[in-house]
């Protein structure tokens, strides 16, 4: 009978010479052992692209990695803190007239003119801002019974024809 080995011993199923023990078991007979596929995270990996494409992005999420075309700004925009381009500019949301480089009023040319022909009593100069021009017109067309009423008329077509003003002397969107 046997005495069964003390703690600090080495007992028959802890021999390290043991086939099983501690050391990993011979190769087969037919070669080098076989290598287990490589788990995510295990070692290098190939570079993005190769091999097979990442899964998309969920829907909402930005795709991970970097951007071939995220440094460009789309097109017709300034990118951030540069002066402003193509006329969008907060003190002129109308843009510029390209005779006199003013700023375009707020008011249309069309239709101031079209007021004064179609109701001449000089309501299109008041629409322009010309409000004392525009009272003047209205008394004299009722002072004359309406004959006065050719003023507004062909103060009209000068307006549709001309370059007219508002009454800050900004020049009237087309």
């Amino acid at each position: 009978m046997t005495n069964p080995p003390e703690s600090g011993s080495p007992g028959p199923e802890q021999d390290p010479s043991s086939p099983g023990a501690s050391t990993p078991p011979p190769p087969p007979p037919g070669g080098d052992a076989p290598t287990p596929p490589p788990y995510p995270g295990d070692g290098p990996q190939p570079p993005p692209g190769y091999g097979h494409a990442p899964p998309p992005p969920g829907y909402g999420q930005a795709p991970a990695g970097p951007q071939p075309y995220a440094q460009q700004q789309p097109y017709g925009y300034a990118p951030p803190g540069a002066p402003f381009a193509y006329g969008a500019n907060p003190q002129a949301p109308y843009g510029y007239d390209p005779k006199t480089g003013l700023p375009f009023s707020d008011k249309q040319k069309l239709v101031a003119g079209l007021l004064q022909i179609l109701i001449p009593l000089g309501i299109g100069r008041m629409y322009a801002g010309h409000v004392g021009l525009g009272i003047g017109q209205l008394a004299v067309t009722i002072l004359t019974c309406g004959i006065g009423a050719l003023w507004p008329f062909i103060d009209g077509i000068v307006i549709l024809a001309g370059d007219p003003k508002d009454s800050n002397g900004l020049p009237l969107r087309p």
